[in-house]
């Protein structure tokens, strides 16, 4: 069965790292990219980062570039991993964490939500100052 399951969230403090992972379920994703968004209640989901199918090819938001480092394992032919390790953590970073799949032929449009037609249940990340 085809999925994303986010995992690796939690409450951390100002300064902190975390690293939350998302492995995507199916062979179906092998040619998929995979990206982060994240969004907190009341607003529009904000692009992270994302990685072309075999992660040679990274995007992020200049906000986050330096901070935030994305990855991707795509050893295991039945299954994609992707990591977002994200260092020096700020109460503004508090926000669900949604994983994403976009199919082949996104080409410029990574960083816009619709261009991604498979999505994770979300994961909270919490800073606390």
């Amino acid at each position: 069965q085809e999925q994303l399951v986010e995992s690796g969230g939690g409450l951390v403090q100002a300064g902190d790292s975390l690293r939350v992972s998302c492995v995507a379920y199916g062979r179906t994703f092998n040619r998929y990219a995979l990206g982060w968004f994240r969004q907190v209640a009341g607003e529009e989901r904000e692009f992270v980062a994302a990685a072309n199918w075999n992660g040679a090819n990274l995007y992020y938001t200049d906000s986050m570039k330096g901070r935030f480092t994305i990855s991707r394992d795509n050893s295991d032919n039945a299954k994609n991993t992707v990591i977002l390790q994200m260092n020096s953590l700020k109460p503004e970073d508090t926000a669900v964490y949604y994983c994403a799949a976009a199919a082949p032929g996104y080409g410029d449009m990574w960083s816009l939500p619709e261009t991604y037609d498979h999505w994770g249940q979300g994961i909270q990340v919490t800073v606390s100052s």
